[in-house]
């Protein structure tokens, strides 16, 4: 009977659609030791603001679509068999949504479902992608070829790799961010056994060129990884023009759960990884762990929902973007976008404010969540290596702002994020002598600044 009551109680709130993400959230607040509103707003870590933020940090991690909640309800309620168990019908029908599930993701990229292993992931495919085909191969292969801007788990994983006595080439990239095709197959050797290349970079959104990068992997018979977590729902994907081996992908990325990704491994010609993790043999022995039903679902859901709905979430969002970026730079001066303006996802849109101290403003900006650069790097106070490895200049770098537009962004929301980054600036800008000697004609660069 309790669990009947759960479930209409489910289905009732199941069923609002309510567009904007901040709204979502005022409508079903949860108790927390550290949050609270006194009536005139809400306090926490000791910052008060009047209501929620603005949510436009796509990038960092996207609403669930209430429509990948429904799918995945019943798996939480009712049919919470293990997909493992071969004896009954629970077990029977969560394996049946599984692959249902799998069938769904790799549609989603022109993949076989044979082809797609489910993991905790992008990290965890990531770290299986470069350690395990490495490891794997290690008695012939012992070079990898990857970029400076690429997701700080895949540069960390290739550190742990050269730690181990592998040699790592980090290939830079121009100010646009995209790789030098001719200076990446000039650095491939007869013993690289892997090149790592993100599809969409997190940071600045930039989009590499990754068919003609998979021609020269090709070419040299070389495996092509990519960390397609920022890509996958927001452009199309074709592992088979794309000649990609291996690609990692992420769930909560686009309107799905958080704690599920999926791998994608190429079987013809085959790809091999050693195991990262030993268990019960679970994903062809590639990851074991019970699979956790549910998430897998909600991510096969998320995926056929992008498919139907990826043009037209990018008209939408290429306009919002259009609008944000056309009503802050009819009203500031001194704003550059980072990274290429012509191969970018139109969701991300990455902002230098010169002569603004990046703290201040993020800090003044209470009512919109924004960030400065990737979730996994915000605790560190320094200047983001990725827009560093573009050459942006230590002072700029500090003063960038990455924004991210999604499916449920609302036109008021980007009108009200407008005023708010207008006024910040400006306000910050009127306490920046800088500033001050910028507008008065003097080149600051040109000053020889006495020491004391």
């Amino acid at each position: 009977m309790a669990s009947k009551h759960l479930a209409a109680a489910f289905r009732r709130t199941s069923r609002l659609r309510t567009l904007s993400t901040a709204s979502t959230a005022a409508a079903h607040p949860l108790p927390s030791a550290e949050a609270y509103d006194d009536g005139d707003g809400i306090s926490m870590k000791g910052v008060k603001i009047a209501g929620r933020p603005l949510y436009l940090d796509m990038q960092a991690t996207s609403p669930l679509d209430p429509r990948v909640l429904d799918a995945m309800l019943p798996y939480n309620l009712s049919r919470y068999g293990n997909p493992h168990s071969r004896t009954h019908l629970y077990g029977w029908e969560s394996d049946a949504a599984v692959e249902a599930a799998r069938a769904q993701v790799a549609a989603l990229i022109n993949a076989s479902p044979k082809e797609i292993v489910f993991t905790s992931g992008a990290t965890e495919a990531n770290n299986i992608s470069v350690k395990g085909v490495m490891n794997f191969y290690k008695d012939k292969k012992r070079h990898i070829i990857t970029t400076q801007t690429e997701h700080k788990c895949v540069l960390d994983s290739c550190r742990h790799l050269q730690q181990q006595g592998f040699d790592v080439t980090y290939l830079p990239v121009g100010p646009d961010g995209l790789v030098d095709l001719d200076q990446l197959r000039s650095t491939v050797r007869s013993d690289t056994g892997l090149v790592s290349v993100m599809m969409v970079n997190n940071e600045i959104g930039v989009i590499q060129p990754m068919e003609e990068i998979g021609k020269i992997c090709k070419e040299f018979n070389v495996p092509l990884h990519t960390d397609a977590a920022q890509a996958l729902g927001k452009i199309p994907i074709d592992v088979e023009k794309m000649n990609v081996s291996l690609m990692s992908l992420s769930g909560h990325k686009i309107y799905g759960p958080k704690g599920v990704g999926a791998l994608y491994m190429r079987r013809r010609p085959r790809i091999r990884v050693e195991p990262q993790m030993n268990g019960g043999g679970q994903e062809r022995g590639i990851r074991s762990g019970t699979v956790p039903t549910p998430l897998v679902v909600g991510m096969g859901a998320a995926c056929e929902l992008a498919m139907r709905e990826m043009e037209y979430d990018e008209r939408w969002i290429n306009k919002l973007q259009e609008r944000l970026l056309s009503g802050i730079t009819a009203r500031l001066d001194g704003v550059v976008v980072n990274g290429s303006t012509e191969r970018r996802y139109v969701g991300n849109l990455n902002l230098s404010f010169a002569y603004v101290e990046g703290e201040s403003l993020l800090m003044g900006l209470k009512e919109v969540a924004v960030s400065s650069g990737s979730a996994c790097t915000s605790a560190s106070l320094e200047p983001s290596y990725v827009l560093r490895a573009l050459g942006v200049d230590e002072d700029m770098a500090h003063t960038s702002i990455r924004f991210g537009i999604g499916r449920f962004t609302t036109e008021a929301e980007i009108d009200r994020a407008i005023e708010l980054t207008v006024n910040q600036v400006e306000k910050l800008r009127e306490m920046s002598p800088l500033y001050e000697m910028v507008k008065e004609g003097i080149d600051i660069k040109s000053i020889q600044w006495a020491q004391h």
